[in-house]
């Protein structure tokens, strides 16, 4: 009892640390960051920091569910541990964010508002943007500390929304608030919310469905097959055991002799039964032929190599098209696709020769396919990671950057600079708001909502950015936070075990994100324009 209540101090101090250390680096960051832009924009100190403030504040809340969400499969799955995944995060999230996040940002996401009818003055459009940042990251603080994944770009345009409604209606009245608002972008919006799941859970049904059926299930027939034969390997030797107790000493004698013979020439290659004369030798050859026609890692060796590769091919593509975009390295498409086939290509052939290296042992068959999809796991999420960083962190930095523009201009416009200092500002945020708050949401997309197997996770997150590739190209509205989910209830609905119950509550807040942002930057608009 003592040790395990010491063991429990060892735990808490340990984390104790760990918040401590988070918690500071957040605020050195944060506070360079504040000293560093007082200079750069040399207008409006107070207006500055609280921008700053509310800024850091959406970033760490996009890491609490967004990032939490894109992890969440790796860690319920077992794959990762809650601080592995902050590390692979913090390494491929501000990556991408500091490498590919662009150098300018639209001002307005998705082009869901238009305040040009509008004559709005700059500081006005400042304290819109402030509103829309400050709203967002409450109501994602809120679903976070819920443990629902909600969708970060949803919140943010709601907050745009809100905030431009009732400027335009300070400005123009009734209709002039409603003119600032493209409400088919709306319905859009609203389309998403059925979309996105129905998309994610179809694509990862199909692909898990035939992973377990071609891969799994093998698989499990195999260890089964291999475990009776060693059952029965193990009652050979006990009955051998017993019938040479009962010899008498010569026939023991003889009987030993035969054995040494038979041992002898067990591994010859062109061994037939013929050769052996002993009876127990005899049993044991047909019993190895049997395990060796049994071809138990013919799963492993024909099929994981394919999907290894596919998932190789897709996660390629999303940082080629999507990830890396914003980079402008000069690629074709032809190039690109070059590219997706050389990773597959030495994908394929990295897992093809780990798989034909453990089929001398089939002990190994259950632990070799964990260790396979574990790392094609990480390499999917590792790469999701990525993706996210260079365009999602754009929901926090593009209003940001568009107040940093604005004060250092004095003008608004339809892009503004991100400064390389304020994307690893941004970026530290996200992984501090992992590790502080992201756990209900890993607990919820990890575990809640079905189990996770190396296996069944990789299928989610690779349909899931399947489907975002898929749906960028062909311009279809979803959230890549709403297709994650939808592909986690997809591995549900093939296991049978999927949480309609615990869904109920998450599509409610898919619901409401928009109005809820709406209605907390209204608020934080009208409370700005009072303070400053």
């Amino acid at each position: 009892m003592q040790s395990h209540t010491n063991q429990g101090k060892t735990v808490a101090v340990g984390s104790t640390k760990v918040n401590l250390f988070f918690g500071i680096l957040l605020a050195v960051v944060t506070a360079y960051f504040i000293w560093w832009g007082l200079e750069y924009t040399n207008n409006y100190p107070i207006i500055f920091i609280t921008a700053t403030v509310f800024g850091v504040f959406m970033a760490f809340n996009i890491g609490g569910n967004d990032v939490a969400n894109s992890f969440g499969t790796s860690v319920g799955a077992g794959t990762l541990t809650i601080p592995q995944a902050l590390g692979v995060a913090a390494v491929f999230e501000v990556s991408g964010a500091v490498i590919a996040g662009g150098e300018v940002t639209d001002t307005i996401r998705k082009g869901i508002v238009d305040l040009n009818p509008l004559s709005i003055e700059p500081m006005q459009f400042v304290f819109l943007m402030m509103s829309a940042l400050v709203a967002a990251a409450f109501w994602l603080l809120i679903a976070t500390k819920k443990g629902w994944p909600v969708s970060t770009t949803h919140s943010i345009i709601g907050g745009l929304v809100g905030a431009s409604m009732v400027l335009g209606f300070q400005i123009a009245g009734f209709d002039g608030s409603v003119a600032t608002v493209k409400w088919d972008k709306i319905g859009l919006i609203a389309v998403s919310w059925v979309l996105s799941p129905l998309l994610g859970g179809a694509v990862s049904y199909a692909l898990f469905y035939q992973i377990k059926k071609y891969i799994l299930s093998y698989n499990d027939s195999a260890a089964e097959v291999l475990q009776r034969l060693h059952e029965k390997k193990r009652l050979i030797k006990q009955e051998d055991k017993t019938a040479f107790e009962k010899l008498n000493e010569i026939q023991k004698l003889a009987y030993t002799s035969a054995l040494a013979r038979d041992a002898q020439i067990y591994t010859d290659e062109d061994l037939t039964e013929d050769d052996l004369d002993t009876e127990y030798f005899k049993k044991v050859y047909r019993l190895e032929r049997e395990r060796y026609e049994v071809d138990a890692f013919k799963a492993l060796q024909t099929w994981v190599p394919l999907v290894a590769a596919f998932g190789g091919a897709i996660i390629s593509a999303m940082l080629l098209f999507k990830g890396l975009k914003n980079l402008h390295l000069g690629l074709t498409t032809l190039h690109n696709f070059l590219i997706m086939g050389m990773v597959s290509a030495v994908i394929w052939m990295a897992v093809f020769i780990y798989a034909k290296s453990l089929e001398n042992n089939n002990k190994n068959l259950p632990k070799a396919t964990f260790i396979l999809f574990s790392w094609m796991q990480v390499f999917t999420a590792a790469g999701f990671a990525f993706s996210h960083g260079s365009n999602d962190i754009a929901n926090a930095i593009g209003p940001f950057a568009a107040i940093l523009d604005v004060l250092k201009t004095n003008t608004m416009n339809q892009q503004a600079e991100i400064p390389t200092i304020a994307m690893v500002t941004f970026g530290v945020a996200l992984i501090v708001g992992l590790w502080f708050i992201g756990k209900e949401v890993i607990q919820t997309v990890g575990t809640n909502l079905t189990k996770m197997h190396p296996a069944s996770g990789f299928s989610a997150e690779l349909s899931a950015a399947a489907v975002v590739m898929g749906a960028s190209l062909l311009g279809l509205p979803v959230s890549s936070t709403h297709i994650l989910v939808g592909a986690v209830l997809g591995i549900g609905l093939v296991n049978h075990n999927a949480n309609w119950a615990l869904m109920r509550p998450i599509a409610m807040a898919w619901v409401l994100t928009l109005p809820v942002a709406a209605i907390l930057a209204t608020v934080s608009f009208l409370l700005l324009n009072l303070v400053f």
